[in-house]
Order: C-alpha cells, then structure tokens, then sequence
C-alpha cells in the first residue's frame, strides 16, 4: 500500500503541479513532516479535494500516524512534488 499510495499522489501533482489539487496535497504532505507544529492542516480543506483525493489524504494520514513520513519513500516523493510545482 504504501508504495501505491505515495505514487498515486505523486501522480496527482504530475498530472498537473500547479492545479488546486495538487497543491492541496502538497501542502498536506509539507503539514504532515512538522510534527512540532501538531501536524496543523485545516480539515474544512478536505472540502476542497475531489473525491478520489480526498482519499489520498487519509491514506497520507494514516502513513503519519504509523510513523512513516521522513523515510526515504516519503522523502524522494516531496522532493519530486517540489521540483514539479516549482517548474
């Protein structure tokens, strides 16, 4: 699932990096490594995702809560989003 799970998002920002989607997963993800910061996402952003996405989101969720955000999965996929988003 994993592997699944951190491609499918990737797809989203390569599909279109600078589309509201996109960003919104990105953000999640860039919320997600600041575990200091009480991993602060506005919910009601949820909202904003399609349907499909929205499960993304709760698939990245769950990949904090289990303690995998900064592993080298997680680190290479953000890493390709920025580049992607930042052109």
């Amino acid at each position: 699932m994993t592997t699944s799970l951190l491609s499918n998002v990737l797809a989203v920002v390569k599909e279109n990096p600078r589309s509201g989607q996109a960003l919104l997963l990105f953000a999640l993800c860039k919320t997600l490594e600041i575990e200091k910061g009480g991993h602060m996402y506005l919910l009601v952003k949820l909202r904003e995702m399609t349907p499909e996405n929205r499960q993304l989101a709760y698939g990245l969720m769950e990949y904090m809560a289990e303690g995998q955000v900064g592993n080298t999965e997680w680190l290479a996929m953000v890493s390709e989003m920025e580049n992607l988003i930042r052109g």
